[in-house]
């Protein structure tokens, strides 16, 4: 029987190729090519290997001495040779117009099909077009600019707040997330599996709601919680009476929170008054990114709502402030703010004026 050729490969190379093994984006030929390399290194005949791979021993030794002349790069996809795709000059300028200064007859926003179709040229060419324009017409953002006359005032207090924190102070972002529903499963979920991803059902069980308040520390990235089932001013004025009952004795305490009328009330005015220490610094109206708290909401949504079965509401206050217990002990860090109340406001400025009058 003949014997196979001694075909061994070094360590580096054999971790190289197993990588591309697990790949899900490299191309199949070139898993292929890699797959034949390590068949050969494991001492399996040409024959063996072409055999597993469904291809020709011809194409066993073509990359075989491919990769003992040139290494791994030889397994590479060539660079075929060709007339590159040429646009014209004046095809260009008219794509380009028609995506930003017109919008077509036939749907709200320009596609690759739609836009070929109009121009006389490939969906392909207008992806090429569109990226080398950096445009995507597809995606929309959304925005609202604040009207609020002190914009510029608080943005400086706040932002002054996130970059240098006063000494012997606290500094909480408090605000509640309102109307969380316990939303249960009409039938049991399929589990993840090698083979399957997970499921669950489409529709869903409503339990009732409940709010939660949230008071998120800049400095250690812990959070004080409470669940409340509404949110006036009374239940707000009792979360702040839990807050002060920790709060450190001897330290300024400043409070960031937005303009919801129930942080405005006589009652609460009043209590606070009566409290020198406390500080309340209100974000300008439209403006719930100042806040920093709404960033620790969206992980709440995330990683504990977003795929949660709640039976009741009771299940759901119990998985809220389990949430928040586990966040302090594991993930709480403290906060980073990273724009200058200068750069914020010119970047405002810049969206003001990009609006049509």
């Amino acid at each position: 029987m003949r014997q196979p050729q001694s075909f061994k490969l070094d360590n580096g190379s054999v971790r190289k190729l197993k990588n591309w093994l697990r790949s899900t984006t490299l191309p199949q030929g070139q898993i292929t090519r890699a797959k034949i390399i390590l068949g050969l290194h494991a001492g399996k005949t040409p024959t063996q290997v072409a055999d597993e791979q469904f291809v020709s021993a011809k194409t066993v030794h073509k990359w075989r001495n491919r990769f003992l002349s040139d290494g791994i790069d030889g397994l590479l996809d060539e660079q075929r040779s060709g007339r590159p795709s040429v646009i014209k000059e004046t095809t260009i300028k008219k794509v380009l117009t028609l995506t930003t200064e017109y919008v077509p007859e036939e749907a709200t926003q320009w596609s690759e099909m739609l836009m070929a179709k109009h121009v006389g040229i490939t969906p392909y060419q207008v992806r090429k077009i569109w990226k080398a324009a950096d445009l995507q017409p597809h995606r929309l953002q959304t925005f609202k600019i604040s009207n609020d006359p002190n914009f510029a005032e608080k943005v400086v207090d706040i932002v002054g707040l996130y970059l240098n924190p006063p000494s012997n102070a606290v500094v909480l972002c408090v605000d509640e997330k309102t109307q969380i529903q316990a939303l249960d499963r009409t039938q049991p979920g399929l589990p993840l599996a090698s083979n399957r991803i997970g499921s669950r059902t489409h529709d869903y069980k409503r339990h009732g709601t409940t709010s939660l308040y949230a008071a998120f520390n800049i400095l250690t990235g812990r959070v004080i919680g409470k669940v409340a089932k509404r949110t006036r001013s009374k239940e707000f004025l009792s979360f702040l009476k839990q807050i002060d009952r920790h709060h450190p004795k001897g330290k300024e305490l400043h409070i960031i929170l937005d303009n919801h009328s129930a942080h405005k009330t006589r009652e609460v005015m009043d209590w606070v008054e009566n409290r020198p220490y406390i500080h309340f610094h209100f974000t300008p109206t439209s403006s719930s990114w100042l806040n920093a708290v709404e960033g620790w909401f969206a992980q709440l949504e995330r990683r504990a709502l977003y795929r949660g079965v709640f039976t009741s509401v009771t299940e759901l206050k119990e998985a809220l402030l389990e949430f928040i217990r586990v966040h302090n002990r594991t993930s709480a860090k403290p906060f980073t703010w990273n724009k200058d109340a200068k750069t914020i406001l010119a970047s405002v400025e810049r969206a003001k004026n990009a609006l049509p009058n």
